[in-house]
């Protein structure tokens, strides 16, 4: 009877424990159920590389200059008479800026026209003598001396004729010297001498100054370096020329504005400065407006040529690594994310030009860089270009440092 009942107790028991390792069976299976599905791959957004035809530029420092300078200055000494300019205003070539005192001149150039009146009076009666003697002669009417001498003074008298025509000539000049004149057409500076100053003919110290800037030269240094850099995209076929436009230049103000005219490249100097390692190109703007001033700093704008397939990404897709080189992040055909080491050549307003690093097709990720890393999945949007800008949507270049 006792064993019966122990046997009937461990079957209860048994049921019971059975009963609870099926609830936690239950528990544990509803549990696995309720698990929280994987996280969804990172989304971010990519721009597709297409190559472009792009003009490429350069902006360079430069300074302006007058396209004409003439210093004043006196060519004989005198008393400066009157001046009859106002400073800073235009004058005209041939424009009479000062009066010297003539007194002196104006004697000069009557005495030497009154000398040469004299020998051309007397040229007549010594030219007789002269043809007389020569016809008596054969006769032995007069003898040789008394020829020799009277077409000895003949002679003379003609080179006595000339000597004072050039005499009355120098006197003119100088006469004329006393009408100080505008040798260009320009705007006249400050005058350094009042009326009543004494002057002497090739003063150290300039009477004024007369500058021409309309048209107007911009002299901008430009590298060797830069040049032969140039010089080598051409002839690898990385540039090509524009052909007329190539010496189209345009000009940025000092107030950052852009000049409304173009100016032409005239030449390119073949000299090159030892302390800058540079040469100059020098540039030529019309000025009607008088806008541009000689010693302005400027900014040129200067063509590089044409890049057929010019590869641009946006500033905000590319990042450094530790070492300071450019990396850009892409995603592949298996929506995998891959690292990429760039070359870039300069920046273009908001975004960078390619040298090399990325290949037509290739999607930049351009947003939710953080949120990813090199052998990620990822899901990939397109990039909004309307509201931030999408690499390949710049037209016009800016300068920038060079960047490897």
């Amino acid at each position: 009877m006792q064993i019966n009942q122990n046997v009937h107790e461990q079957t209860k028991w048994s049921a019971v424990l059975m009963t609870l390792l099926g609830g936690l069976l239950m528990v544990s299976c509803d549990r696995q159920q309720q698990s929280p599905p994987p996280p969804p791959a990172p989304e971010v957004a990519t721009v597709t590389v297409q190559p472009q035809r792009m003009v490429l530029t350069t902006e360079l420092p430069g300074r302006t200059s007058a396209y004409l300078v003439a210093e004043v200055r006196p060519q004989v000494n005198g008393i400066i008479q009157k001046r009859l300019f106002t400073e800073g205003s235009d004058v005209k070539a041939g424009q009479v800026l000062y009066e010297i005192d003539p007194a002196h001149f104006q004697a000069s150039y009557d005495n030497a026209k009154a000398a040469l009146g004299r020998a051309e009076a007397n040229l007549p009666s010594i030219r007789s003598r002269a043809e007389r003697y020569k016809e008596l002669l054969p006769d032995k009417a007069v003898s040789q001396q008394e020829y020799d001498d009277a077409a000895a003074a003949e002679k003379q008298m003609q080179a006595d004729i000339e000597f004072w025509k050039a005499m009355l000539e120098t006197a003119k000049i100088n006469l004329g010297y006393t009408r100080v004149t505008a040798p260009i057409s320009g705007r006249i500076g400050r005058s350094n001498v009042t009326d009543g100053a004494l002057v002497t003919a090739y003063q150290p110290v300039a009477l004024t100054t007369i500058q021409q800037f309309d048209p107007i030269y911009v002299d901008v240094p430009q590298s060797t370096a830069e040049l032969l850099r140039l010089k080598q995209r051409t002839e690898r076929g990385g540039l090509k020329t524009n052909g007329e436009n190539q010496r189209k230049v345009k000009l940025i103000l000092e107030d950052r504005t852009l000049y409304p005219l173009e100016g032409t490249l005239q030449f390119r100097d073949v000299t090159v400065d030892p302390t800058t390692g540079s040469v100059i190109l020098r540039i030529v703007f019309p000025n009607p407006k008088y806008v541009l001033l000689p010693g302005m700093f400027v900014r040129a704008v200067v063509q590089e040529g044409i890049a057929e397939d010019a590869i641009l990404v946006s500033q905000q897709a590319v990042s450094r690594d530790p070492k300071g080189n450019p990396i850009v992040l892409i995603v592949d055909n298996a929506g995998k994310v891959q690292q990429r080491m760039l070359a870039l050549d300069r920046a273009i307003d908001d975004q960078w030009l390619v040298a090399s690093g990325l290949a037509t097709g290739d999607h930049v990720i351009v947003e939710g860089l953080q949120k990813v890393r090199a052998g990620a999945s990822v899901k990939e949007v397109p990039f909004d270009a309307g509201m931030k800008g999408a690499a390949g949507a710049a037209t016009t270049t800016r300068p920038a440092a060079k960047s490897n």
